[in-house]
Parts: C-alpha cells; sequence; structure tokens
C-alpha cells in the first residue's frame, strides 16, 4: 500500500503538506493542493484509519442504535445523521432494532462499546429508551434523537409538540371548532408529543379535546380510521399524526363520499415527499431532518471534544399549507 511519504514524494511536497491536505487545513495553495490530491488518486492512496487510533486514541466511529426503520421519520433521521458524521470525518456503525426493549437497547450499546466506537447515537423514538440508557455508564458521549435528554444523556429533537400546535392552530383560524386528532401509537415519543399539542391547542382555544382515535402510523390504519370517522361525521377537521396515515385516511373518505376540504379538513405530519402529490395534496408539518442530524452531531463532537458535555438542541418545524384544509361549510 502506497504511504504518506509515497505522496509526498510524487506531489514533490513535504509529508506534513501531505497531511494538511488529508485534513482539509485551509493554509494550502490551490495548487499545492491540486498536485497532493492528484498524487493521492495516481497511487491510490488510503489513510490508514488503525494507525491514525492508535495515536489519537479515537476510532473516529460513531454507533447508530435505530429502530423503526420502515417509518419516515426514523429512517430520515438515520440519513441525516449519518451525512452529518460523514461531514464531519466520521465513519458510522448502525445496529438496528427489529424488537425494542431493554435488553435489546442494551445489549447494542454494549455492542458498540465493545468496538471502541466515540460516541453512541440512538434514535430509538420509544419512551423506555432514557430509562434503558440511564443503566449504561457508556463512558463516551451518548445523544438521544427525538428526546430533550437527561443528566447524563444529550437530547436532540424536532419539536413535536409545537409543531401539532401550529397544525390546530391553523385549522382554527380557518374557523374549525371540532377538530379531531388521528394519533400515533402513544408508546412513542411523538406520537404523545403530537398529542398533547393537539390537546394543548384546542384548550388554548377553549375547545373540547374529546376526539381522539389512536392508530400505528401506517397508511392501513389511517384507512380503517378514516372508514369509522366518514360513518360519524363528528369533526370537521383532522389533525392526523403522520403523513402514511392521512393518505390512508384520505383514500377511506374518497371511497365514502366525503369531501377533502369540503366536508373535513385534514392536516399530516412529516411532509415526506409524495404529500404534495396525494388527492388533494396534503397539507402537513414538515421535519427537517438534515438540520436534526447537524444539530445531533454539534453535540456529539463538543461531547468527544471535552469528555463531558450533555446539551439539549430542538429544531422547529414548520407548516406547509397545501389544498387539503379551508374553512368549514
Amino acid at each position: 500500500m502506497p504511504r504518506l511519504e509515497d505522496v509526498a514524494e510524487r506531489a514533490g511536497v513535504s509529508h506534513q503538506t501531505v497531511s494538511r491536505v488529508i485534513n482539509d487545513h485551509p493554509n494550502v495553495s490551490k495548487g499545492t493542493r491540486e498536485r497532493v490530491e492528484a498524487a493521492i488518486t495516481e497511487l491510490g492512496y488510503r489513510r490508514n484509519t488503525a494507525a491514525r487510533s492508535l495515536v489519537t486514541r479515537r476510532s473516529q466511529t460513531i454507533g447508530v442504535l435505530a429502530s423503526e426503520l420502515a417509518q419516515y421519520g426514523p429512517a430520515n433521521t438515520l440519513l441525516g445523521v449519518e451525512q452529518a458524521a460523514r461531514d464531519a470525518g466520521y465513519f458510522v456503525s448502525i445496529a438496528a432494532l427489529r424488537t425494542v426493549n431493554r435488553e435489546a437497547i442494551l445489549d447494542a450499546v454494549r455492542h458498540f462499546l465493545d468496538q471502541s466506537v466515540d460516541g453512541i447515537v440512538v434514535i430509538v423514538p420509544h419512551s423506555e429508551t432514557l430509562l434503558a440508557l440511564a443503566e449504561v455508564n457508556a463512558g463516551v458521549p451518548v445523544v438521544a434523537v427525538g428526546s430533550l435528554g437527561d443528566a447524563s444523556v444529550s437530547g436532540a429533537m424536532v419539536d413535536q409538540k409545537h409543531g401539532a400546535e401550529l397544525a390546530v392552530r391553523h385549522l382554527l383560524d380557518q374557523g374549525h371548532r371540532r377538530i379531531g386528532h388521528v394519533a400515533g401509537p402513544q408508546d412513542w415519543i411523538d406520537g404523545v408529543a403530537r398529542a398533547e399539542g393537539w390537546s394543548a391547542a384546542l384548550r388554548a382555544a377553549g375547545l373540547e379535546d374529546d376526539l381522539l382515535v389512536v392508530g400505528d402510523w401506517s397508511a392501513g390504519s389511517g384507512y380503517d380510521i378514516g372508514r369509522k370517522l366518514a360513518a360519524e361525521r363528528t369533526a370537521t377537521a383532522l389533525f392526523v399524526g403522520n403523513d402514511q396515515m392521512a393518505l390512508g385516511l384520505l383514500r377511506a373518505f374518497s371511497e365514502a363520499g366525503v369531501r377533502v376540504p369540503g366536508d373535513v379538513s385534514v392536516v399530516g405530519f412529516d411532509d415526506q415527499p409524495e404529500s404534495g402529490y396525494f388527492t388533494p395534496p396534503l397539507t402537513t408539518v414538515r421535519q427537517d431532518f438534515e438540520e436534526l442530524g447537524r444539530r445531533c452531531m454539534d453535540l456529539m463532537l463538543d461531547g468527544i471534544e471535552d469528555g463531558q458535555s450533555v446539551g439539549t438542541t430542538v429544531v422547529e418545524p414548520e407548516l406547509v399549507v397545501r389544498r387539503s384544509t379551508s374553512a368549514p361549510v
């Protein structure tokens, strides 16, 4: 394998200059950088990460523990974190949980620690996650995505409650007074927070929060709930816990002859790429997963640098208004 010195000789520079180019140091002229990069490409040079780890005592690897990756939110959170980690010069080792329980979480964390990762990101959006993490003395920074964290675990989250409040206030501004909520599972942190935001916004307006049904995030559950709601006609507007359930609900309403937004207005959550192409295009709440990933890695890097930093960062959601909402008829 070519060495750093081989690259330096081919480029006609010192090995210190090659190191600066590899580490993207700003004090390298454009011409020198181009010669070194050309030499790296010609020789097929690869950085010896094992040797570097011995010197720095860091593996340049972040462990990411994730679950529910079939769902849009967790999957895109993982992509955001992975991109931010690579931008910061870290590799990512992923452990995906098929089932979420205390033992599975603890086993995965211990596996990462055996790999000598520099930090652990946890994307397990269930209420028991922090309880399980509290049992581990990791010795490396841990960031729980989707929560505020605690005294020993940093937290990075989108403000789910505020996002739900944005959705409900939009419907209130349209003139709706009977606003129901199709909630996500209540053992999910996001499901609970969105239900709390819906309830808080209604109570702040002096309205009842009695129209609540719970789904499982899937379009199928949205469809089943939509068929029941179409028969009952108890609400003029619905805040649905995610876009997938909204998709199923819209189909059920269409089959039952319920007009959206003529008879019922519908707001979703996530702003997945297809939501603008639903029939009608869905008003929804957008989450910025790239920004969430960057904020997560900022917390991680702070913890790696000082070994003690624990913090919280919150990303604000955004209401995206399309054609599934209007004033009640």
